[in-house]
C-alpha cells in the first residue's frame, strides 16, 4: 500500500537519538512541546515488528473516551441516564466491597421500623 497524494502517511522524520545507559532516550523538544508532555508523562510502548512506537497516554485516552461516546451515542444513551444510575450503582459497588456494613445498616433500618 502506498500514499496517495489524497491520504499522506502520517509519518514524519523529527530526529535520530541515543540511547542513554540507562537505556533511556530523549523525545524531541519541538514533539513535547506540541503535545504538551512533561517530565514524567506516560508513555504506551508498542512493537511493531523491529520498531518502536511511542503513544502519549492522554492521546490513548482521548481516543478511549470518543470510542465510549461514539457507542453511547450509537445506542441511543444520553449523559443524564447515565447520571441517573450512579446512586444505584455506587451503592451495589459499596454493597460488594463491605457486605458486613450493608448487613448492619439493614438490621439497623429493620429494627427502626419495628
Amino acid at each position: 500500500m502506498t500514499a496517495s497524494q489524497d491520504n499522506p502517511l502520517p509519518i514524519a522524520y523529527l530526529t535520530t537519538a541515543r540511547l542513554g545507559e540507562k537505556g533511556q532516550i530523549t523525545v524531541p523538544k519541538e514533539y513535547r512541546d506540541a503535545w504538551a508532555l512533561e517530565a514524567g508523562a506516560p508513555i504506551t510502548m508498542l512493537q511493531l515488528g523491529s520498531g518502536l512506537i511511542l503513544i502519549p497516554e492522554h492521546d490513548r485516552f482521548r481516543q478511549l473516551c470518543d470510542r465510549v461516546a461514539q457507542t453511547f451515542a450509537s445506542h441511543g444513551i444520553q449523559a443524564q441516564d447515565l447520571l441517573a444510575t450512579l446512586p444505584e450503582a455506587r451503592q451495589q459497588v459499596f454493597e460488594h466491597h463491605y457486605p458486613e456494613s450493608s448487613a448492619r445498616k439493614s438490621a439497623r433500618k429493620k429494627a427502626k421500623r419495628q
